[in-house]
C-alpha cells in the first residue's frame, strides 16, 4: 500500500482529550492506494504544543474521516475537490470531539505531496 500526504499543515487549536489540554492541530489530507483502489482521508490530530518549539505530536487525539474510497488512482482533479472541502471536513471532525482549529493561526507552512 502506498500512502501519500497530499496536504499537511499545523494550526493553533484547542481540545481536551484524556485530561490533557491540546493547543495545536495537525491537519492532513492523505491518499492511500493499492491494487487499483484509492482512499482519501482527512485527519485532525490535536497535540499539546506547550511552547512555540514543541511539535511533539501525540497520537491519542487523532481523528479522521474518509472522504472517498473506491476504484481509481491519484488525480489532481479529485485532490483539488477534496482540498476545497478540507476545512469543512476537518472542522466537522474536530467539533465531533470537542475541538476547534484556528485556521487564521498557522504554525507551519503547508506541505504538499
Amino acid at each position: 500500500m502506498k500512502t501519500t500526504d497530499v496536504y499537511e499543515r499545523y494550526f493553533e487549536g484547542e481540545c481536551e482529550h484524556n485530561g490533557v489540554p491540546r493547543r495545536a492541530a495537525a491537519v492532513k489530507l492523505t491518499a492511500e492506494s493499492d491494487c487499483g483502489m484509492i482512499r482519501y482521508d482527512v485527519s485532525v490530530n490535536f497535540f499539546p504544543h506547550r511552547d512555540e518549539e514543541d511539535f511533539a505530536v501525540s497520537y491519542d487525539a487523532y481523528f479522521s474521516k474518509t472522504v472517498f474510497e473506491g476504484k481509481g488512482r491519484r488525480s489532481k482533479k479529485k485532490e483539488a475537490v477534496y482540498l476545497d472541502g478540507l476545512r469543512e471536513t476537518a472542522d466537522a471532525t474536530a467539533s465531533e470531539h470537542g475541538g476547534k482549529i484556528f485556521w487564521d493561526r498557522p504554525l507551519t507552512d503547508e506541505r504538499r505531496g
